[in-house]
């Protein structure tokens, strides 16, 4: 039988999810796994490269056909830590934003938060490789993952867009990305998919020993900024984002 290939993050939020892959031998009997960054994995779910994604949620509307195959995903319910405004200078000094690359959800969000929440309309730039060294003076910067953790060491004033996003909705959690397939997809599969996300979630010590990050404290990270279970609250969250993304 073909395997079914499968696309991850490679980011340390992703770890939790990956270490239970890697631990559940008959799951990676069926799959093919890589790792790469959210838009790259994108295009490769939209363009049929891969039939599993864990995605920015961004691209869902584009896609002629999804589903969301698990009951995980890359979420928060308050401040997420890892997907910032990096700036030098208070909001409404702020001139020109960097879009981080790597990012679908993260961007749209920011445009909305900048927009909605924030009332600021400062130059747009689509980033490219470096762009974080340029973050100074008025010129700001929407960073993601890893890095974001790294630049919180670095920049004068942080805004978190999940924190934005919560309080612009009135309470709603924000899903930044989702196990999606672009095709049906056997239900056993989908059973041992969910019980090796799970089994990564049970065995956050494991997880932090492997994964050393002295720029910030992983357990804080797995247990308070990143919220992984897809509960019906943050599907609200999603609708209300996909539907803003259509307007």
């Amino acid at each position: 039988m073909d395997k079914i290939k499968v696309a991850a993050v490679s980011y340390l939020n992703t770890k939790p999810l990956l270490y239970g892959i890697h631990h559940s031998p008959a799951l990676l009997e069926m799959i093919e796994l890589t790792e790469t960054f959210p838009s790259e994995i994108a295009r490769q779910l939209m363009s049929g490269e891969i039939e599993v994604g864990l995605v920015p949620v961004a691209v869902l509307p584009e896609m002629k056909a999804y589903y969301i195959i698990s009951d995980y995903c890359i979420g928060a319910t308050g401040k997420v830590a890892s997907v910032c405004l990096f700036s030098d200078c208070p909001l409404a000094e702020i001139k020109k934003v960097y879009l981080d690359y790597q990012s679908r959800t993260s961007v749209a969000l920011a445009k909305i938060l900048m927009k909605s929440r924030w009332k600021i309309s400062p130059e747009l730039v689509e980033a490219t490789p470096g762009y974080i060294n340029d973050i100074s003076g008025t010129t700001a910067g929407v960073v993601i993952g890893d890095r974001a953790l790294e630049q919180r060491k670095k920049s004068r004033y942080i805004y978190d867009l999940a924190e934005g996003w919560i309080e612009m909705t009135g309470g709603l959690p924000f899903v930044f990305a989702a196990w999606v397939a672009n095709k049906k997809l056997p239900g056993d599969f989908i059973k041992l998919f969910n019980e090796a996300n799970k089994k990564g979630l049970e065995n956050l010590p494991a997880v932090i020993a492997q994964n050393s990050f002295p720029q910030y404290d992983l357990y804080t990270y797995y247990t308070q900024n990143i919220s992984y279970n897809l509960d019906e609250e943050k599907k609200k969250g999603l609708d209300m984002f996909l539907g803003m993304l259509k307007e």
